[in-house]
């Protein structure tokens, strides 16, 4: 659904379902979900948006200029790319002569899986002795939902994209799946182990949470 409102237009999903209340959700992206009780109406729902107008706006507005921040990715010599969350020229990561655009792409993408892999097996010695674990099998792979997940059968897989992110929010993401190894669930005692290697570690999730969704290739 489009809806126009004085400044703007919010273009927004409706989910209609068996619920009491409205809930209103901006993903990190931008895009604006509305879920709402069975046989809700339009006007019903037009309304409801147009109350909320300024803190929808505001907050897309913020996430434009996160967007912006990050630039579009261009597949050149003024190509810019995020390498543990510092930007680099394209050809600073990768050899791009006589490459077309789609191998410099692929290319790219395999560096950052290698380097992924290799930072993750060097990280996880580090903070394995401190937590006193160790998984049988670290893999990459590519997720749009996860920055890593941990088996019971201890094998641990990380989001090759989490190499694009800062340092602190990659050693996040280790300590929190060698901590699956104990715990597999987010109970208390989860989080307690987390807490006593990274007292901060709900300040790493933060650039996950916010920047996330622009680490992207």
């Amino acid at each position: 659904m489009r809806i126009e409102l004085e400044d703007f237009e919010i273009d927004c999903e409706i989910q209609y379902g068996k619920r009491k209340h409205v809930y209103i959700n901006i993903d990190t992206t931008g895009f604006v979900t509305i879920k709402v009780p069975n046989n809700t109406s339009d006007q019903t729902i037009i309304d409801l948006v147009k109350k909320n107008e300024k803190r929808l706006k505001s907050k897309i507005d913020e996430i434009s200029q996160i967007r912006a921040g990050f630039g579009e990715k261009t597949y050149d010599m003024d190509g810019k790319f995020l390498y543990l969350g510092k930007e680099y020229s394209i050809n600073e990561l990768i050899s791009i002569e006589g490459l077309s655009e789609e191998e410099m792409k692929t290319n790219l993408k395999k560096f950052y899986i290698k380097k992924c892999k290799d930072l993750a097996a060097e990280r996880i010695k580090l903070y394995e002795k401190q937590l006193g674990v160790k998984p049988k099998r670290i893999e990459v792979d590519e997720s749009k939902s996860k920055w890593g997940s941990c088996t019971s059968q201890m094998v641990i897989t990380f989001n090759y994209r989490l190499i694009m992110a800062p340092m602190e929010s990659f050693d996040y993401v280790v300590v929190h799946e060698l901590c699956h190894l104990k715990h597999m669930n987010h109970d208390r005692s989860f989080w307690r182990l987390v807490g006593s290697v990274f007292a901060d570690y709900k300040e790493r999730q933060k650039y996950l949470k916010k920047y996330g969704a622009f680490l992207t290739l």
